[in-house]
């Protein structure tokens, strides 16, 4: 059933990118023809049709979440997307930069002047304001600043104060808090002063007068319990508690493990400073999956996929130049060999199987272990016996494929020599591929770097070289 509401709703993102798609697009057509053509009041015309489509198209977004706005304006180039920010309301504009890729938050920032980023800024909460600040320019910042009150500011201080990878640049400082002495009833009464509740509330949190956590009062048993009954009785004090220090993905972990939808923030002396709700804890684990991807690729997180050239060219090179000399490297490989494949042909074709099966086995080694790093599974410790593990899995994988693959080599070429050094190569490189699977994401983890950034490209030149210059050493000792 989850599966089913998953696929609706993407299905209704697509239709709304296509409906805005076909409102620009018509919009486009019929103000062409409409300025082409003469006739009376041209001008006013003119004015009249533009007015309409344009109203179109504002009903459309207003009618939209800002989530979905985000995603719209992410899919369109950036001609049409700078068109259609402009046709937000400006009392939206805040909400979406946050749902929008850093990459294009930065191409909307830069279309906007001072007042209205101002403007944006200030209807965000504190812990939303901190995630914007780094895009936004610093006199305008610091206008923002000088507009909140003392609390806010403090707040904005603590929330910038922490790494992006720390519950607490997760944390929100909107909260409901009870005394344990009072009742249900005073509890009840003082909720209904409330014009809404803040979002993803499940329970309530009991503090001392000092701001001191001394437990949670789950919303469930806030309404089913006596009135009369006392807070300090059927709250719950065995309950999960993050620190602002602790790791994004430890409490993501918690969240997933738990099942939570909220959870308290507590300081050193177990005060309560703040709140973690699946919302973030889910847009974490979201930009999360999708910088571990680019990264294995070698890019850098958020490019905007209608970005200038220049932009997506200086993004990328980086490892395309890495790339480039591990390519040049195994060229090299090859061509210290080339007087083995002038005497058999059969070698260039070959070849490319033993570096293609290779590259495509330590990629999975890696995706392996930098998913277990990520879920808190692996730990340095670790090393010697997952090491052993993927050579074991490697030495099974190229005894049965690299064996098969000789075999074929062996009946397309008519040589049993052949296919045994097809199957050595082959299970050697799946060994080398293995043990680098492990070792570069492992010792880029030990030195506190992202192991998943450029495996892809690691994995490709290691098993590249190493599988051009095993089967060819081997067929060069053995088979001329």
């Amino acid at each position: 059933m989850a599966d089913n509401d998953e696929l609706q709703h993407h299905d209704d993102l697509d239709s709304h990118v296509r409906e805005v798609q076909h409102l620009l697009a018509r919009h486009k057509l019929v103000e062409d023809l409409v300025h082409r053509q003469e006739m009376p009041k041209h001008e006013l015309v003119e004015s009249l049709v533009h007015k309409q489509h344009i109203h179109e198209l504002t009903h459309k977004l207003d009618s939209l979440h800002s989530a979905d706005v985000a995603h719209i304006l992410e899919a369109l180039p950036v001609d049409e997307r700078l068109f259609v920010w402009d046709l937000v309301k400006a009392e939206r504009d805040g909400e979406i930069l946050l749902e929008v890729s850093d990459a294009v938050r930065e191409s909307l920032i830069e279309s906007m002047d001072p007042d209205s980023l101002r403007a944006a800024a200030e209807q965000l909460d504190a812990d939303e304001l901190a995630d914007l600040a780094p895009d936004l320019p610093q006199a305008v910042m610091e206008a923002v600043y000088q507009g909140l009150d003392q609390e806010e500011r403090e707040q904005l201080r603590a929330a910038m104060s922490y790494p992006d990878d720390s519950v607490g640049a997760l944390m929100d400082f909107e909260m409901v808090t009870v005394r344990e002495d009072v009742t249900l009833e005073v509890v009840l009464r003082y909720l209904r002063r409330f014009e809404e509740l803040p979002d993803h509330t499940d329970q309530l949190f009991v503090v001392d007068r000092d701001e001191h956590l001394r437990g949670v009062l789950p919303l469930d048993r806030l309404l089913i319990n006596d009135p009369e009954t006392v807070v300090g009785s059927i709250m719950l004090t065995d309950t999960l508690t993050l620190e602002p220090a602790d790791e994004a993905e430890t409490a993501a972990q918690a969240f997933e493990r738990y099942d939570l939808v909220s959870a308290p923030v507590v300081d050193y002396h177990r005060k309560l400073v703040g709140r973690v709700t699946v919302a973030t804890v889910v847009d974490f684990i979201r930009e999360e999956t999708e910088n571990e991807l680019l990264s294995q690729a070698g890019l850098k997180e958020g490019e905007d996929i209608f970005a200038p050239v220049w932009d997506s060219v200086k993004n990328r090179w980086a490892w395309l130049a890495v790339n480039l000399v591990t390519a040049f490297f195994a060229s090299r490989v090859i061509g210290a060999f080339e007087g083995s494949i002038e005497k058999l042909v059969a070698l260039a074709a070959l070849m490319p199987i033993v570096a293609g099966i290779g590259g495509n086995s330590g990629n999975q080694t890696i995706t392996m272990i930098v998913r277990g790093i990520a879920m808190g599974q692996v730990q340095d410790d670790a090393l010697t016996r997952l090491i052993k593990k993927e050579m074991g899995v490697a030495l099974v994988n190229g005894i049965v494929w690299g064996g098969l693959l000789g075999v074929l080599s062996w009946v397309l070429y008519g040589s049993g020599k052949l296919g045994a050094v097809m199957t050595a190569a082959m299970t050697l490189n799946l060994l080398l591929a293995a043990l680098v699977g492990v070792l570069a994401p492992m010792i880029r983890n030990r030195l506190g770097q992202d192991p998943a950034v450029g495996s892809s490209v690691i994995i490709t030149a290691v098993t590249d070289s190493g599988g051009f210059f095993i089967f060819l050493g081997l067929a060069t000792i053995f088979l001329m």
